[in-house]
């Protein structure tokens, strides 16, 4: 039996404190200081997402000195918040903070913003697929056609 500790590829962790489920959620928890338990900080769609709550989270526990996946994004307003180390600060607040956070990177990554000239604005997903009730809206005054005329039979 191998053991389990060799280096893992760039693609499988992409960023520090996320991993992802067998069934492709991406999860961040991150360990207490000078603590053996563990802050869970949620489940993510998206790597970013997990990433960010990941980064919240530790710049609460450790301040503006902790190694960060985005360190760009702190002083923005982009999720870390302000503050760094908080002596008052618990662990269910920080993962209050972190949930937070990684919820609404993960709705900004999972969704995008079409403007179509016909219709008001529509969100679908950032694969570019529409949601099917998106893409046509069918006159209602009119009388369906079949979409194969030689199916019109099998009724």
């Amino acid at each position: 039996m191998e053991g389990g500790g060799g280096k893992r590829s760039r693609s499988e962790r992409p960023y520090k404190g996320i991993r992802m489920r067998k069934w492709g959620k991406w999860v961040a928890e991150i360990r207490e200081p000078n603590k053996r338990s563990r802050i869970w900080l949620g489940s993510y769609s998206t790597p970013v997402a997990a990433a960010r709550a990941y980064d919240t989270a530790v710049y609460h526990l450790r301040g503006p000195t902790a190694r960060l996946n985005f360190p760009d994004l702190v002083g923005d307003g982009g999720g870390c918040g302000g503050g760094g180390v908080d002596d008052d600060m618990s662990a269910a607040s920080i993962r209050k903070k972190a949930i937070e956070v990684g919820a609404m990177v993960d709705a900004l990554e999972t969704r995008t913003v079409i403007n179509d000239q016909d219709h008001a604005t529509v969100l679908v997903p950032s694969s570019g697929f529409k949601a099917c009730w998106f893409e046509e809206k069918p006159d209602l005054n009119k009388k369906p056609e079949p979409e194969d005329p030689d199916a019109a039979d099998d009724w």
